[in-house]
């Protein structure tokens, strides 16, 4: 409601000024309720792209993650290879090899929304593999060792007693690099991808607004990321009375 009446109030000073036109997103208008509905059509890409790419980088994350907790040092050293170099290549220029140079190398076509997964998923992995790593670091030794009292393995302990207690801690961090892919999922318009950005580039190019269209994406990414940071506070408080009963 808060965002509704702040965008109504943006318009109507802007009305004030002939050099703005907020015309081409005035919903009252036929043409402005089309260029909204053109604008808010890469919607449904944005979230697929996201939402695909962070559950990939989530599970990757956690297997590099676990052999770089393991006492063998050279599990250690591919581990903190994969981090350091992954989170050296910037976004950019990670997406622009995935979908350009990778079909070279594999020899396999690879679609522009799935170059764009693998690119954000890849990046992102890096980073949540330091935030398991940490996670699971933060859990006390006791826990291992009760779990070993009753003759739970290596694998049943991570499942069922040292991952649930970690993933509580750090469901802040994964909330943030929630929002850290929307946000980076912008850059994928660079290879075609028509999701929220791309498609308010090309009605950039068509009605030269670039002032009144680009005012609607940031609001547009603004609901999007609030609604998903309610989302994850809401998950911190649920977890949070399920861990006190």
């Amino acid at each position: 409601m808060r965002l509704a009446v702040l965008f109504g109030a943006v318009l109507a000073l802007a009305g004030c000024s002939a050099s703005w036109g907020w015309y081409v997103v005035d919903p009252s208008t036929a043409k402005g309720a089309q260029n909204l509905g053109f604008l808010l059509s890469g919607l449904g890409m944005t979230i697929r792209l996201s939402a695909t790419a962070i559950l990939i980088s989530v599970t990757v994350g956690l297997l590099v993650a676990l052999p770089g907790l393991s006492a063998h040092r050279g599990l250690r050293a591919a581990s903190r290879a994969y981090v350091e170099t992954v989170r050296a290549v910037p976004i950019l220029v990670l997406i622009l090899w995935v979908y350009y140079g990778l079909p070279q190398l594999s020899g396999l076509t690879i679609s522009v929304f799935w170059a764009g997964v693998i690119a954000l998923a890849l990046s992102d992995s890096a980073f949540q593999a330091e935030i398991f790593r940490a996670g699971i670091q933060s859990i006390a030794r006791g826990q291992y060792e009760a779990a070993y009292s009753v003759s739970l393995g290596y694998r049943d302990t991570m499942r069922y007693v040292i991952l649930p207690q970690a993933i509580r801690r750090i469901l802040p961090a994964l909330g943030n690099q929630l929002v850290y892919m929307l946000k980076m999922s912008s850059l994928v318009s660079v290879i075609g991808m028509q999701e929220l950005t791309r498609k308010a580039n090309e009605l950039v190019v068509s009605e030269y607004r670039p002032l009144e269209i680009y005012t609607v994406l940031v609001l547009e990414y603004l609901v999007l990321i609030l609604i998903v940071s309610a989302g994850v506070r809401w998950l911190e408080r649920r977890l949070a009375v399920d861990e006190r009963q």
